[in-house]
């Protein structure tokens, strides 16, 4: 069980053109910790055919900035991080898991550990995979929402180690459906108020948890 990450290679293109046209051309881009989390194998091709030249990189992954067409350097950033990603409210970077289960939850039951959280009324949950093994930290549990059939629906009790517990109400979800954690017009501001993270933490603590799918 776990949890996919995919970059979306429209949207990260768009925002390093904008720096560069911004610096006439020349930028340095951080691409330290695996690009924030994302995946430096699939970001550096991403920015190197868009003009990016030259990458601030972790020592051991210069071999990869350099096969992409990137000259590494230990100059410091020219390039908000924050903007180049879309952090925290336009992220390039979708986590999505999986429902692996459903059930009805009648009116006072409780739901995972300790059962901080106990249904108002008849409702239905769904089991979905990503827990705090994959990022998807503790301090989410009863304080965010998640994409589900195109709705908002919240994550309730205790976020466990591998997975976490949706209310899905009468929508209708079955085993298989995507749920999207965070991407695109899913912020992630809603985390950082949940736990006191940056949103550049999160997506580096996912990140590099994750099942990661080609962006091309």
């Amino acid at each position: 069980m776990t949890i996919t990450t995919w970059i979306d290679v429209v949207a990260l293109a768009a925002r390093a053109e904008a720096v560069l046209a911004e610096a006439a051309g020349h930028v340095i881009v951080d691409l330290r910790r695996d690009a924030w989390g994302h995946g430096l194998d699939l970001v550096a091709p991403i920015l190197a055919d868009v003009g990016v030249r030259a990458a601030r990189t972790d020592a051991d992954a210069r071999p990869v900035a350099a096969a992409a067409g990137l000259t590494t350097t230990a100059a410091e950033p020219t390039v908000d991080g924050r903007f180049l990603f879309g952090l925290p409210d336009a992220p390039v970077m979708h986590a999505t898991g999986r429902v692996l289960s459903t059930k009805t939850l009648r009116a006072g039951e409780g739901v995972s550990y300790g059962y901080s959280h106990r249904a108002p009324r008849d409702t239905r949950i769904a089991l979905v995979s990503g827990g705090y093994a994959h990022g998807i930290v503790r301090a989410l549990g009863n304080r965010v929402t998640v994409a589900v059939s195109g709705e908002r629906r919240p994550i309730v009790g205790r976020v466990a180690m591998d997975v976490c517990v949706v209310d899905i109400g009468d929508a209708d979800v079955h085993p298989g459906t995507e749920v999207t954690y965070f991407g695109g017009a899913a912020s992630l501001s809603e985390w950082e108020a949940a736990t006191g993270m940056t949103a550049e933490e999160m997506v580096c603590a996912v990140g590099l948890r994750a099942h990661r799918r080609d962006a091309r």
